[in-house]
């Protein structure tokens, strides 16, 4: 290899720059109009442009990605996570088009990515599991009966999903139709496939995972555990390395399954094999993503190993050369995410007006944006990572707990409140057991999250499209509007005539009435609309359900009333304190 193009965004296409400078590879970014100024963007040798504002339009879209890797010269190509990192179609047009796919192959994509033939291949090779369908389900129906055989709580999971996303749980029946709709709804718009199946949840469990690496000779690593039970909606927020608090029992068996599972697909890669722990100490095995997990920082923290360098390694048919490493340490990742803890995390879409990140020992920051540069709404809400490191889990903590204090970021509401409160909560800090699990954010978490000032709003800055001759050679280019390029008759356009579809903007949302409106909390757009006009709801049923940063939002009545002047529709994009509809007595 000597040039990759990242198929990605964000930090993990930073990260993924960074990884190609420390190997001596060109990186070729490609990117969004809302990442015309992103990080990855400006960081890599070259940056091309997908040429449209939507994930389905550009990062979504396989010709688009391969096109630009041929014309740029580019011979292999890197996913990253997210977007069709996980999908066997774009790592065969890779190899089609000529170009090393750096991932696994595409039949173990197929065959693990289905989350039904994964449990398949982990039954046959021993790994334990939790009762589940044995294929999709054909509608909510047959998830009602699942549940009624196997018992409530019920899963219902995108079966070609990840990351959370298109994962429901119906904790009764009558939850099942509007959970199981959800799903199809955020799997469909995430993945482009909405088959879900049903799995038996279990209750208070912690979320463990191995780090594995398998080269093409047969060979396959596990380089580390991972405890990654701090979630809220099913979305990681904490993770750490090596998993605390297992026997050794428990680690053998996380090592063997894996290992069994990986070999029997025929894996070649960076991978990750997920289980749930049971409070009675039961493993059962969830899932493999075949791709780099955006926990990845943990367990190159403490094994020393870069994964992202593995790949390429792996990539080039090199052979692995080594047994699983041991761990040295303890490392903590904290998500930095555009949410609002005291708002039920609310997605906050914002412009970054301070950011003033810690540093210092076993401080570690993976970030995919810095000052004046805007979180758009249309992706997820991930900033960066902060990735702690110490001696041993307490001493991680102790630094955890500085650097969390040193990190300010302004401009709009993140998580940073929570990690604060959680790393001296007993339940997660304490020094015998680990006491959190996957709902515990939900169910049990109690700390009081303190206001924070609501998002700028998410505007990036004014561009205009001039044409210039280079060479001979027409082009059309995007520049800075302030540059004011004068037109005929010597007047530079006003903005709103040189930016296309530009129209005036509002610094702030515009007023909405007082107690009888709905308004939208966030800047999103309506999937669903689950009231009508002139229907009487009683307060926490759902009117509308909203989409923000790839996560479905239902907003519900705020009193009990009759829905009047519903002033939405699917499809429709919503700012900020935009009036929804009005609850009247």
């Amino acid at each position: 290899m000597r040039k990759v193009l990242i198929a990605n965004r964000g930090e993990i296409a930073v990260r993924i720059v960074r990884a190609c400078r420390d190997a001596g590879l060109g990186s070729v970014a490609v990117y969004a109009e809302p990442d015309l100024d992103g990080l990855h963007v400006t960081m890599a040798d070259e940056a091309y442009s997908l040429a449209g504002a939507t994930a389905a339009e550009t990062y979504l879209d396989i010709d688009k990605i391969v096109k630009v890797a041929l014309g740029a010269g580019a011979d292999a190509v890197h996913p990253g996570y997210g977007f069709l990192a996980e999908n066997a179609a774009f790592a065969r047009a890779v190899a089609a088009a000529g170009l090393t796919w750096i991932g696994p192959p595409p039949e173990a994509i197929e065959a693990l990515g289905d989350k039904v033939r994964a449990r398949q291949i982990a039954r046959r090779a021993g790994a334990p599991l939790a009762p589940g369908t044995a294929g999709p389900v054909r509608g909510v129906g047959e998830v009602s009966r699942f549940g009624r055989e196997h018992g409530f709580p019920v899963a219902i999971k995108a079966a070609f999903g990840g990351g959370g996303r298109g994962l429901k749980v119906a904790w009764r029946e009558d939850e099942v139709e509007p959970a199981y709709e959800s799903a199809v709804r955020e799997a469909v718009a995430a993945f482009g496939r909405g088959e879900c199946f049903a799995e038996r949840y279990l209750d208070r469990p912690r979320h463990v995972e191995t780090q594995c690496l398998a080269d093409a000779h047969g060979h396959v690593v596990v380089v580390s555990t991972r405890d990654c039970s701090l979630q809220r909606r099913h979305q990681k927020l904490v993770e750490e390395a090596p998993a605390p608090f297992l026997d050794r029992g428990q680690v053998q068996t996380l090592y063997a399954a894996s290992k069994a599972i990986l070999g029997a697909a025929g894996y070649v890669g960076a991978g990750t094999c997920e289980f749930l722990v049971g409070a009675d100490g039961e493993i059962s095995f969830l899932e493999v993503n075949t791709r780099l997990q955006v926990e990845h920082p943990v367990s190159e923290e403490v094994t020393g190993i870069d994964l992202v360098r593995e790949m390429f390694r792996i990539a080039d048919g090199e052979p692995l050369g080594y047994g699983d490493p041991p761990a040295r340490g303890h490392s903590i990742e904290f998500r930095i995410n555009a949410e609002d803890p005291a708002r039920g995390f609310l997605p906050a879409p914002g412009t970054i007006t301070a950011w003033n990140p810690p540093s210092g020992p076993g401080v570690r920051l993976d970030a995919g944006y810095a000052a004046g540069m805007t979180v758009p709404q249309a992706f997820d809400s991930l900033i960066a990572k902060l990735v702690v490191t110490g001696a041993s889990r307490a001493h991680a903590l102790q630094r955890a707990a500085r650097a969390l204090a040193e990190f300010e970021v302004g401009g709009m509401p993140t998580v940073l409140p929570f990690h604060r409160a959680v790393v001296a909560d007993p339940a997660f800090a304490g020094p015998d057991r680990l006491g959190v699990h996957t709902r515990w954010i939900e169910t049990e978490f109690a700390a009081p999250m303190p206001p924070q000032r609501a998002a700028e709003p998410a505007v990036p800055p004014p561009r205009e499209r001039i044409t210039v001759e280079v060479g001979g050679k027409r082009l059309e280019v995007v520049v800075p509007a302030a540059l004011g390029v004068p037109r005929r008759g010597g007047a530079a356009a006003r903005p709103a005539e040189r930016n296309r579809g530009a129209g005036p903007r509002r610094r702030h949302p515009a007023p909405v009435a007082g107690g009888d409106t709905l308004v939208s909390p966030m800047q999103g757009t309506i999937v669903k609309i689950a009231a009508a006009d002139g229907q009487r709801v009683a307060a926490g049923d759902v009117i509308v359900v909203l989409e923000a940063m790839k996560m479905e939002q239902p907003l519900t009545a705020h009193k009990d009333g009759t829905v009047t002047g519903l002033a939405v529709a699917v499809g429709q994009t919503v700012t900020a304190g935009a009036a929804i509809c009005a609850v009247i007595d």
